[in-house]
């Protein structure tokens, strides 16, 4: 029995090769990831300021937040920016300080929030929120 077949090399081709194309684009595609610049997420702080006249104690340093918006350091006021400098030199002391946070009953939350953020970022491993025990019993009168 003789088998018949058809002659298919007088038509043209009707289907592409994509093989070759989808292994330039994924070349392409690694080379564009690898030369992505790494993100990193840096914030300058000008540790210089206006700590003058405030002092380090190197037992014990309070920082207390005020009603009218005002930051103290063992009480004296100091800016934010002052706050973080003095921080900086609480951890760079050789035996760290212990750091007690003590916002005032009416004090912005913004501000304690910001004030207890910046007091993360810096380092210090002895905090406590201190003065709290005022507030263990509430009264029943307005």
């Amino acid at each position: 029995m003789a088998i018949a077949s058809k002659d298919f090399g007088a038509q043209p081709m009707s289907e592409m090769n994509t093989t070759p194309l989808i292994d330039v684009m994924l070349v392409l595609l690694i080379m564009f990831i690898i030369t992505i610049p790494i993100a990193s997420n840096v914030t300058p702080i000008d540790l210089g300021g206006d700590t003058q006249g405030r002092t380090v104690d190197p037992v014990v340093n309070r920082v207390v937040v005020t009603a009218d918006d005002r930051i103290l350091w063992n009480g004296g006021t100091v800016s934010e920016r002052g706050l973080s400098a003095l921080l900086a030199q609480t951890v760079r002391l050789p035996v760290e300080p212990e750091l007690q946070f003590q916002p005032e009953a009416q004090a912005s939350y913004d501000l304690a929030a910001k004030v207890t953020s910046r007091i993360e970022r810096s380092g210090v491993t002895k905090f406590g929120v201190v003065g709290n025990e005022r507030y263990s019993e509430f009264s029943t009168s307005s």
